[in-house]
């Protein structure tokens, strides 16, 4: 990771740690890597998408580049038409799970892939000097809020199977799947409840979407569907509920997929990837039916990583990131749920038999903190942690990392004792605390 890029782009508070300036030097750097580049532009819902979208526009612009705004896309969509399109990058404007007041801007290759650490580093080492182009050799901005009919068309294709006959419950979280999502469920054939399906970027994620399953879960139950699939904001995550009313994590889709797709025959090297917080018990779930499991950093970039290095076909995060190699570049939440659905359909079973696993306990904290670096460097932070993962030697596990994306400390402690894992997790939390208020 860079000084402004993280694990998933760059993001924060809109004019407090994302600012014009810095949107303007993001374009303006990509004009710089390529000569007079072509930069697909879309975005989220949130209401600071067109006032940094026109910052990246304008940097880009000013060393020569042909800007192309496609309005409001999932970030899997601008991937799908940097490369359709053959631009050389593709931008995306959101802070995906983050509510309303974060930002974040995302650079996509001319392949559909986000940028790796090092090409992020050298955007960095572009904010130094702006690239000025002299008239007549200005570029240009053009709106085509077109372009996701292409990706819609991309998505249909995906379903092998009519939907005809299954209520879904969609929570489009008030984000970029707010129009596209229900759109091409229903194009498929099935009866689609849409929540929270509009334009809103004040309540984008807001109490909704992949990260409170909970309502999706009432909303199933209430119209007796057959299964509820939940986005994030820029609806690169999935969060199902299966009809009876179980929540169903990116862990759990991963391994129900990768048996799937061992049975068809799809599953290459007959190995997924993971990433450090992958549940224990998917690991031992998929090693009995005999798939193996790689572990990557937290981060699907890093996932997509593994994928390529490996020529593996699946990976993902236990946050929703479900990354199909064989047909995406990058975590598309629409797709997996099409995948989804078609694979109930093809099994002619329901979806609480298909995803059934018995998952350890895990008990999370984070603790927002003033400076996340120091505290990961602290020595007694890190004796207890091996304190702790000495004592859970062979039954389970204790994680603490700093956030990619957020100033915050996250706590994981993992085990098949759930008072055990919560103890842990509220001493380290607390000890975290404790090191952040240090002088």
């Amino acid at each position: 990771m860079g000084l402004f890029f993280g694990t998933d782009g760059l993001r924060g508070k809109v004019n407090e740690d994302l600012t014009f300036d810095i949107a303007y030097k993001i374009g303006n750097a990509l004009s710089t890597l390529k000569n007079k580049p072509t930069i697909l532009i879309g975005s989220d819902t949130r209401i600071s998408n067109t006032y940094l979208t026109l910052g990246v526009a304008g940097g880009a612009m000013s060393g020569g580049a042909t800007v192309i705004d496609a309005g409001v896309v999932p970030t899997a969509g601008v991937a799908y038409l940097t490369k359709k399109t053959k631009a050389d990058y593709g931008v995306v404007i959101s802070a995906s799970h983050n509510s309303g007041e974060y930002n974040g801007i995302k650079v996509f290759n001319s392949d559909g892939y986000k940028l790796g650490d090092k090409e992020e580093e050298r955007i960095e080492r572009c904010f130094i000097h702006n690239k000025t182009n002299d008239f007549p050799n200005i570029g240009t901005y053009t709106q085509d809020f077109t372009l996701i009919k292409q990706y819609r068309k991309f998505l249909i294709n995906a379903s092998v199977n009519s939907l005809a006959g299954k209520t879904i419950v969609l929570d489009c979280a008030y984000g970029a799947a707010n129009r596209i999502a229900p759109d091409v469920f229903r194009r498929l054939g099935a009866n689609v409840i849409a929540a929270n399906a509009v334009n809103d970027g004040l309540k984008i994620n807001q109490g909704c979407g992949a990260l409170y399953p909970e309502n999706l879960v009432r909303r199933v139950f209430r119209y007796k569907a057959d299964m509820g699939f939940a986005f994030d904001g820029d609806s690169d995550r999935l969060i199902a509920v299966d009809e009876k009313g179980n929540i169903i994590n990116g862990d759990m889709i991963i391994c129900g997929l990768a048996k799937y797709l061992k049975a068809q025959g799809k599953l290459k090297g007959d190995t997924v990837v993971g990433t450090s917080h992958t549940n224990m018990a998917i690991e031992d779930d998929l090693k009995s039916n005999g798939i193996s499991m790689i572990r990557t950093d937290i981060g699907d970039k890093y996932v997509l990583a593994k994928l390529i290095e490996k020529q593996l076909s699946l990976g993902g995060e236990q946050s929703g990131h479900i990354i199909l190699k064989d047909i995406a570049t990058t975590g598309d939440g629409i797709l997996t749920a099409i995948v989804v659905a078609n694979m109930i359909i093809s099994e002619k079973r329901a979806m609480s038999e298909i995803f059934e696993v018995a998952l350890y306990p895990q008990t999370n904290i984070n603790v927002i903190v003033s400076d996340k670096f120091r505290i990961m460097n602290n020595e007694t932070l890190s004796k207890e942690i091996v304190k702790y993962n000495e004592e859970l030697e062979g039954k389970g596990r204790i994680m603490i990392r700093a956030s990619g994306t957020e100033p915050k400390i996250r706590v994981m402690v993992e085990s098949k004792d759930s008072d055990l894992n919560e103890k842990i997790a509220n001493s380290m939390a607390e000890l975290v605390k404790k090191i952040d208020g240090e002088v």
